[in-house]
């Protein structure tokens, strides 16, 4: 355990070398975004050089997962393999799967990357309320439209904390997780629905249904327009939760390991010095920059792994996407969608809170909070803005809340 632990914190220790300006509190503008460009990711270098946004550095800390999932990992550690054939996990039994440190020697690194950020640890279960998508113009600034969801998720297999564990009984689809989206405004999509089931079995199909309040039904969701914009908005269902598609749809390569500026903040401390909308019991953040798309918070530095994914299939919308995953916590923090003429075609921003700084509920959770997130369309000059009240093992999601029956009488 000593060995594992050392090796996940040593990738949020910032060397000795770094650059001296990289101190709390130093902004990061179009005036001197040059001296930054080792630690800042190029398209983000070139929005702020065009004075698109500016990025406040923040202190560096430690953001440990949680000790029962480390546990886990060290208990399990080498026991997980990849059938060469088909990319499959054999004798997967929780924790992260591959806990060693990737090289670009190994031809399986960027997979092995893959099924870490699949089945890093996010809670058993999760409730966003409210969860406020706005859609914005970036020229003007405009919020053209903003829907406000309750999201849930909830995991079937590999629970770690709330029985029952590590499986819930009568689970014949072999379900690894589900997510559900209820939309409570504006009027007329009112009480529209989705549903997605994870399977555990990556050669199978996940299973995704949408209720449309508007023509009252049900109606299951074929493959390909997961990849669709979701009511309209700049975000695909397949950009869920970093990735919600299937492993084996792309192939993996990893890219390397640098220290790079990640949006990951304390957010007790961030917003007693801004103003935000509220609710209830909690205070959201801002966005800034241009057309308000940008999520406001400092940027510290952390170790990321960089991987890439291409689409197997060639009617996909984009031909590859560039992932920053966090190596303490193996989450995507950031990534790039390029189109089929290999263009950059969106870039995703993702603000993570640590939990012991969030609400008293996620304190000692060892899950990184998401707080707001953005996905940009750099082309149409576009955004979709996300800001979320996150609570991380909740005992009101329920079982029947990922049932298609529910959706139906939900909908009612």
């Amino acid at each position: 355990m000593k060995q594992l632990l050392t090796l996940l914190l040593s990738s949020v220790i910032i060397s000795a070398q770094a650059d001296s300006s990289l101190i709390a509190g130093n902004l990061i503008n179009q005036q001197n975004v040059e001296k930054f460009t080792p630690y800042l990711d190029k398209p983000i270098v070139d929005l702020i050089t065009q004075g698109t946004f500016s990025i406040t550095i923040g202190k560096q800390f430690d953001m440990s997962p949680n000790p029962s999932f480390l546990a886990l990992t060290e208990a399990n550690k080498g026991t997980v393999s990849i059938d060469s054939k088909t990319g499959q996990m054999i004798n997967y039994q929780g924790g992260l799967p591959f806990p060693e440190q990737p090289t670009t020697d190994d031809p399986m690194a960027g997979l092995k990357l893959a099924w870490n950020m699949r089945y890093s640890y996010g809670g058993d279960t999760s409730v966003v309320d409210p969860f406020i998508w706005d859609y914005i113009n970036m020229k003007t600034g405009k919020v053209e439209r903003s829907i406000s969801f309750i999201g849930k998720t909830m995991r079937y297999k590999h629970r770690l904390l709330m029985p029952p564990k590590p499986n819930l009984p009568k689970n014949p689809a072999d379900i690894f997780n589900g997510i559900y989206l209820l939309a409570k405004e504006p009027f007329d999509i009112k009480n529209t629905q989705l549903l997605v089931h994870r399977l555990e079995d990556d050669s199978a199909r996940e299973r995704t249904w949408l209720y449309f309040s508007v023509q009252r039904r049900v109606r299951r969701l074929p493959a390909g327009q997961t990849t669709d914009a979701f009511l309209g908005s700049d975000i695909m269902i397949e950009d869920f939760l970093g990735y919600n598609g299937r492993i084996n749809d792309m192939t993996w390569r990893y890219l390397g390991t640098q220290q790079l500026l990640a949006p990951i903040y304390k957010h007790s401390t961030l917003i007693k010095n801004v103003e935000s909308e509220s609710s209830n019991d909690y205070t959201f953040g801002t966005f800034h920059g241009e057309g308000g798309c940008f999520p406001n918070v400092p940027w510290q530095l952390r170790e990321l792994h960089i991987l890439q994914a291409e689409p197997k299939l060639t009617d996909h919308p984009l031909s590859k996407r560039i992932f920053y995953i966090d190596a303490q916590t193996h989450i995507p923090i950031a990534g790039r969608h390029y189109d089929r003429n290999s263009q950059i075609w969106r870039i995703g921003i993702s603000a993570f809170s640590h939990p012991d700084e969030h609400l008293e509920q996620n304190k000692g959770s060892g899950v990184a909070i998401p707080t707001l997130i953005s996905m940009i369309d750099i082309t149409a000059k576009h955004c979709t803005t996300l800001k979320m009240k996150t609570k991380i093992n909740d005992p009101s999601v329920k079982l029947k809340d990922f049932t298609v029956q529910s959706l139906r009488s939900r909908g009612k």
